[in-house]
């Protein structure tokens, strides 16, 4: 498909653009889910773990990653040839939290993605959407050898609302991914429908 051009005969396209966040802990695999469904070269501001970062750097669960996301990620995929998600993941560690507030300003919604062997890791970021009202899931990244937990025990363990969709995901898969992205796209349009739908009340 070329950007701007539609069928023979049919007028061109211009796509609607949507901001997604990809959010959650530390090495929980943002990076690689915005590489994996990128459709253009990700940007990625990755950086060297050093011996300075060390007491703030836990890298226990994930001792064979050797880099960090300082600022974001970013990637784009057109899921339809009207509709285009632009994709930020967020960086994990906390002493580089101050960049979700840059990140998060005109998103639609956000993946919160989750590891099971730290599921507290993603504590921080479901607790930042839900107090600011952004629509968001929680995609649980089903790392080899990792335990499989049943969805409604791990919705507990993050005392997530009903409403918030859980999904098992695989990072590396770009279908798997997708089908996280369009579910989160649903979900934020049914938020925003019932958002609209309460203030008419």
């Amino acid at each position: 498909m070329i950007f701007g051009r539609s069928e023979r005969g049919k007028a061109p396209v211009e796509p609607v653009t949507l901001k997604i966040l990809v959010a959650g802990g530390f090495g929980v695999g943002k990076t690689t889910l915005v590489g994996t469904v990128s459709e253009i070269r990700p940007l990625r501001t990755e950086e060297l773990l050093t011996e300075a970062g060390r007491p703030v750097d836990d890298t226990s669960g994930v001792e064979g990653k050797h880099t960090t996301t300082v600022a974001m990620d970013f990637g784009r995929i057109t899921l339809r040839e009207d509709l285009v998600l632009y994709l930020f993941g967020t960086p994990g560690q906390e002493r580089f939290w101050f960049m979700w507030d840059e990140l998060s300003e005109g998103a639609l919604g956000a993946v919160v993605l989750a590891d099971t062997r730290r599921l507290e890791d993603c504590f921080a970021a479901v607790d930042y959407f839900e107090r600011r009202s952004i629509p968001f899931l929680v995609g649980v990244n089903c790392f080899e050898g990792a335990a499989r937990h049943p969805v409604e025990s791990v919705r507990q363990a993050l005392d997530l609302d009903d409403d918030v969709p859980l999904l098992l995901c695989d990072a590396r898969d770009r279908e798997s991914v997708k089908e996280v992205l369009v579910g989160l796209v649903q979900h934020a349009m049914e938020y925003a429908a019932d958002r609209r739908e309460a203030v008419m009340r």
